[in-house]
């Protein structure tokens, strides 16, 4: 599956704010990306705009869970959390990063305050993040461009490096492509056997091989379990539960914020949270490993789209064309194409159209801001006596068009459209 490339600094400090910069988890770290303009067109699985600002956005790893280091007054043990969130600002290059002792997430000093690197995305979470596979320094493509994320390539990001690792659970979220997920769970499943005494795993407790036992919220704090499980637990406990027997129902009684639709591998059934979480007094453990089955994105409001907005008439420009090459015309004509949005537009199906019916179909993907220089192969003429070329998309809309007259050709000359 082809991501977005977003080019930009991570940053885990404000030098001007420092006690209100932004605090860095494991599977969490603030983005500024270098052209906003790509963020707010990338998909919204669950109708969320991006909580985009001027100092950036958060970005949520694709396909990791690490525990907590906060989350509504609380954390799960603080060993695996901190270990996770170390090691995701080491992968990324930060040094000597030390946390305040009375703000214990947000970071005091360190050698630097951000940093170059980019992310791969493909779209925004129901909190508002950038979801998406994190790379320190920069990548050779430019802003925007479509990017093939392979097994060899996620492999050399933070993401997958923190699953190898041991230091975070997976969450496999029905926004990661198959291929991947398969992958990614082959790396957990290494993590899990190996149990690295770094890790999380020769402690991981609440799953298939055996219950946790959870008398209060003040228990959670010292428990290693899968990060979305303990999300729920918090909330459920908050309402002064005195043991776990009501929280299947209490699951149930939210499909939306508490029992997550989930597709369940070894069945190839579609269930939710609730099948996969099995408690009562004060045990509670998941019958699944978090590999094992695959979670829905929360679903979208009524009428809140969903899908980055599509091309349309201006958004690529014709600026230039070639009509009377030196030599043959046939296979020296061009069309110079300009990308005048923030986003890549994927040229598939777009197609260069003449007066005369003659069309010729395009391929590739056209940078935020890119230029392209299509070379005709003959099925689309730019007559010498003057010529209208259509730009068109693949529902049919006209995106653009333009003119020139016979007096505008010159042999060996290209025609620049002033707009």
């Amino acid at each position: 599956m082809s991501y977005t490339l977003l080019r930009g600094s991570f940053v885990i400090r404000y030098p001007d704010l420092p006690r209100q910069g932004p605090e860095p988890d494991g599977d969490t770290i603030k983005f500024r990306p270098d052209t906003p303009a790509l963020v707010e067109g990338l998909a919204r699985p669950s109708g969320r705009p991006p909580e985009l600002g001027a100092r950036g956005i958060s970005v949520r790893l694709e396909a990791i869970d690490a525990l907590e280091t906060h989350f509504q007054d609380t954390h799960q043990e603080l060993t695996g959390a901190n270990a996770a969130r170390d090691e995701l600002l080491r992968l990324l290059g930060f040094t000597n990063v030390r946390f305040f002792d009375d703000l214990p997430n947000k970071v005091q000093s360190a050698d630097q305050d951000e940093l170059r690197g980019h992310v791969l995305s493909n779209g925004i979470d129901a909190n508002g993040r950038l979801i998406g596979f994190v790379f320190t320094g920069e990548h050779p493509g430019p802003d925007g461009q479509a990017v093939f994320l392979d097994e060899a390539l996620v492999d050399t990001s933070a993401n997958a490096k923190l699953l190898a690792a041991g230091l975070t659970y997976p969450a496999f979220y029905a926004t990661l492509p198959a291929t991947l997920r398969t992958h990614l769970a082959g790396v957990s499943r290494t993590a899990r056997t190996q149990a690295s005494p770094t890790g999380i795993w020769p402690r991981s407790a609440a799953d298939p091989d055996g219950p946790a036992e959870v008398a209060s919220l003040e228990a959670l704090t010292g428990l290693v379990m899968w990060p979305k499980l303990f999300r729920r637990l918090v909330p459920y406990l908050a309402t002064g539960a005195a043991n776990l027997d009501g929280f299947d129902a209490w699951l149930r009684a939210d499909p939306v914020n508490r029992d997550d639709a989930v597709f369940l591998l070894d069945r190839l059934e579609h269930g939710n949270l609730h099948d996969v979480i099995r408690a009562s007094g004060t045990q509670i453990q998941l019958t699944a490993w978090p590999e094992d089955f695959v979670i829905s994105p929360d679903p979208a409001p009524p009428g809140a789209p969903v899908l980055a907005r599509p091309p349309s008439t201006g958004d690529v420009l014709i600026v230039a064309a070639l009509p009377d090459p030196v030599g043959a015309d046939r296979g020296h004509e061009t069309v110079t194409l300009l990308n005048v949005t923030g986003r890549s537009v994927d040229l598939g199906g777009w197609r260069l159209a003449d007066s005369a019916g003659g069309r010729m179909e395009l391929t590739g993907v056209l940078a935020g801001g890119g230029v392209l220089q299509v070379v005709l192969d003959g099925r689309v003429q730019l007559r010498n006596q003057g010529e209208t070329i259509l730009l068109v998309s693949p529902e049919g809309v006209t995106i653009d068009q333009a003119t020139y007259k016979p007096d505008h050709v010159r042999p060996g000359h290209t025609i620049c459209f002033g707009r």
